[in-house]
């Protein structure tokens, strides 16, 4: 099953301003929200739909890479908010609900009486360059890379604690993470939610602080990610990868990876947009007799059949043999462009033999008519 698109999701246009975004999210949160749709998975399944969608679109590093490559640009079903769990969503974006008032309404994030915001301080993102080969571009690929990253303290699980018995429920807040304020207005009293300046809404706070990350819950270590990059990725294209970044302080949520793509230089072929360019030299003889040609291509070698008397500059068109688009069924050709070598150096018999045949009014050019001319070739091979 496919995708929505977030856009449709939230119910803006692709121009919307983020502000225009940001309310777009609250509303449609405020009606699928799980406390105005008690044991509804459907709401809740939008819900968590919205919070994607929401993630991407107000990054405008990930909204860019969306709108150029749709899903398949920020991970495509590896997005972080197809993954994510009620206490992710509140967590990342509980400020939201409480900026409208959601909390005065619906408990301010203690959902059914007691749920609690995540612990500690997301980790932060990190970028990596992944330099890939044009077969592995032209078929996806499924990479398993080392990454020197912060990860979660073994010793303490990333709590940050010394043990289980060091820690304790913030006074403040009473383990909620949260504190609510009460104002009165000409409408009558309001309330507000604000995260707990004590605890920073963790809930709790600890006493005694791990000895092996000193009460951070984590460490400078290394992680082997598995990174699946769809067919048709291009040079300078970003992919998401959720979680997979800097692992948060005392148990907060982890970082995302993101993929830079680097086309490594193939040997004999250019890539052109989805298209693969190739220059096939022939000799002279073999453009006046014809003959048949081997060439490389993405996937392996191909033969194709020269006729007799092709000229310099003729295109061939080997349909569906360059890349795939990212996100359609599209599929790009391969170009060959015949360059006929002239001989740099002759012998005396070569000379004479070719010196007889230039009087000869076939060895004058004669281009037909119906030919395409050179500037329209030219064009043919950015289409």
């Amino acid at each position: 099953m496919s995708k929505r698109d977030y856009y449709e999701i939230l119910g803006v246009s692709k121009s919307a301003s983020a502000d225009e975004i940001k309310k777009s999210y609250r509303k449609v949160a405020m009606q699928f929200h799980p406390d105005r749709n008690p044991g509804d998975k459907a709401a809740e399944e939008k819900f968590k739909e919205a919070a994607e969608a929401y993630e991407i679109l107000s990054d405008p590093d990930k909204r860019a890479q969306y709108d150029r490559f749709g899903h398949a640009g920020v991970g495509g079903a590896g997005a972080r908010g197809g993954g994510m769990n009620m206490d992710d969503i509140f967590s990342q974006f509980g400020d939201i609900f409480g900026d409208d008032l959601f909390g005065s309404f619906f408990g301010g994030g203690q959902r059914g009486g007691g749920r609690q915001r995540s612990r500690g301080t997301r980790g932060s993102n990190l970028r990596i360059k992944l330099k890939l080969n044009y077969e592995e571009i032209a078929k996806g690929v499924s990479k398993n890379i080392k990454v020197k990253k912060y990860v979660s303290c073994n010793t303490c699980s990333g709590s940050g604690a010394k043990d289980k018995n060091s820690t304790q429920t913030c006074s403040t807040c009473g383990g909620n993470g949260q504190v609510r304020r009460v104002q009165n207005t000409f409408l009558g009293q309001m309330q507000t939610v604000a995260t707990c300046p004590d605890c920073n809404g963790e809930g709790s706070t600890i006493t005694s602080k791990c000895g092996a990350c000193k009460g951070d819950g984590r460490a400078y270590g290394e992680e082997t990610v598995n990174i699946d990059i769809p067919a048709g990725v291009q040079e300078g294209m970003q992919l998401n990868v959720s979680g997979k970044g800097n692992a948060g302080e005392r148990g907060g949520s982890n970082g995302d990876l993101i993929i830079l793509i680097e086309e490594e230089p193939h040997k004999e072929l250019h890539r052109e947009g989805l298209n693969v360019a190739y220059e096939l030299h022939l000799s002279f003889t073999d453009a006046v007799f014809g003959t048949q040609a081997e060439v490389p291509t993405i996937d392996g070698r191909a033969k194709i059949k020269i006729p007799a008397g092709t000229q310099s500059g003729k295109i061939f068109r080997l349909k569906g043999k360059g890349f795939p688009a990212v996100n359609s069924y599209e599929k790009g050709d391969q170009l060959i462009q015949v360059s006929v070598w002239t001989p740099q150096q002759l012998s005396a018999e070569e000379k004479a033999t070719l010196e007889k045949l230039s009087g000869s009014t076939n060895f004058a050019p004669q281009p037909e008519k119906s030919e395409r001319n050179f500037f329209d070739r030219i064009k043919d091979l950015f289409q």
